[in-house]
């Protein structure tokens, strides 16, 4: 989903309306990571929801299952009932837990991170153009949209389960050039996880670890972008 805008960018320089001190040259614009960097994202909440709070902590929390790693299936394009049919082959023990997950997913979404989306309101209002590049699975991503309207205020946002390949694969970042029509070393890529930082520098992005909200601002305002 791409929005109207009424700022342009170019390869070559910052978004208008962006005073840039001589000598400086600030970035085209911003990427977003959006779980646990914009929305608070606690995959517990929503198994708890099914199973109950000490069974989602187990599951979390076993040494013969890791969630993560089952998560990032469906976030790198696998259907959910294609995943969780290989938990009821592999893991029937965990199958409750896991199907909990996706049928209990909205619980999963807490809010918004405090502080960032008013860094992203900033960055709107001064016109700078921003991406949301995360981690989803296509068939949940629908949920996040409809909870959190702010995701309107970028230009689009790149979901990794519709795409088939998810962060850190270094074939998102082109997707991501595609996409933004900017060369990576022009973009800040912002995310909570280290390696997605990695990868995305390796790709030629600016990219910053996510911490909390006031570093955030602090770090772009060290890029000569307008946060306040």
């Amino acid at each position: 989903m791409t929005n109207e805008s009424n700022h342009t960018t170019t390869p070559d320089g910052p978004p208008s309306g962006v005073v840039v001190p001589s000598g400086v040259v600030a970035p085209s614009g911003v990427v977003f990571d959006l779980g646990n960097v914009l929305i608070d994202w606690q995959p517990h909440a929503a198994i708890a929801a099914g199973v109950g709070p000490e069974e989602a902590s187990r599951f979390l929390d076993a040494d013969d299952f890791d969630f993560m790693a089952y998560n990032h299936g469906p976030d790198s394009g696998l259907d959910w009932d294609t995943a969780e049919a290989e938990v009821a082959r592999t893991h029937p023990h965990w199958l409750e837990h896991a199907r909990a997950y996706r049928s209990h997913f909205p619980a999963s979404l807490l809010g918004e991170v405090p502080g960032s989306v008013g860094v992203v309101r900033d960055l709107h209002t001064a016109g700078v153009p921003m991406w949301g590049l995360t981690n989803w699975s296509h068939e949940l991503f629908p949920h996040g949209r409809a909870a959190y309207p702010f995701l309107g205020l970028l230009e689009d946002v790149i979901v990794s389960g519709t795409e088939g390949v998810a962060k850190p694969d270094p074939r998102i970042f082109e997707i991501v050039r595609r996409r933004t029509g900017l060369p990576l070393d022009r973009l800040v890529f912002i995310d909570d996880r280290r390696d997605n930082v990695a990868a995305a520098a390796s790709a030629g992005m600016d990219a910053l670890l996510f911490t909390d909200a006031e570093s955030l601002r602090e770090a772009l305002r060290a890029r000569s972008l307008p946060v306040g």
